[in-house]
Formats: structure tokens, sequence, C-alpha cells
């Protein structure tokens, strides 16, 4: 029973963090669509701490592009993840069910002895 439940707790996690990393790829999307709306007479700047820093715009797209890209790399990991944990509750499933049969045909074996 406790693997069942261990595999619960692990299926909610994953959803949840794939779910997070959902919305920080629509909110690079949108950063990547308003980079991309700029010319090289922009000005862009980046958030260091408290601090507002010119940067690069070419340097931004790529970073952009970076983090979407280990973005989408982490969700189709965690996409990897859930199912194989719905793989392995399947089989849990199964083990339960053929442990219930085997339990009520034991069950009938003593009710006709008695």
């Amino acid at each position: 029973m406790d693997l069942l439940l261990l595999s619960v707790s692990d299926v909610s996690m994953s959803v949840s963090a794939r779910q997070k990393l959902e919305t920080q790829a629509a909110e690079n999307n949108i950063v990547k669509e308003e980079l991309d709306l700029l010319d090289s007479s922009n000005t862009v700047f980046k958030l260091i701490g408290p601090v507002l820093v010119k940067q690069d715009l070419d340097e931004a797209k790529a970073t952009v592009a970076k983090r979407l890209e280990y973005i989408n790399g982490e969700i189709q990991r965690y996409e990897t993840l859930l199912k194989d944990l719905e793989k392995k509750s399947e089989h849990q499933r199964e083990v339960l069910t053929s442990l219930q049969q085997d339990f009520q045909k034991a069950q009938g074996l003593i009710a006709g002895k008695v």
C-alpha cells in the first residue's frame, strides 16, 4: 500500500512541477515575442537584483532562447516521468486486483471447508 501512496505523491509533485514549467515557458515566449519586435536602435535592460542593467539585444534574445530550450527540455523530462509513473501505477493496480482475487478464492475455499 505504501508504494501506491508514494506513486500518488510523485504524480502530484510532477504535475505541479510541469505546470510551473509551462507557466515559465509561456512567460518566456511572451518575452521572446516582445524582443523579436525590437531592432538594434532599441535599448534593452535586464533586471539584476534591484538594478536595471543595459543588455545587448542579441544577448538578450540568446538568453531567452537558451532559457526556453532548457524549460522545454524539463517539460519533456516531466512528461516522460509522468508516463513512467502511470505505467507503474497500472502495474500496481493489476497486482492489487490479482491479490484481491486470490484472497477471495482463498476465502471461498475456507468457507467451503467449514
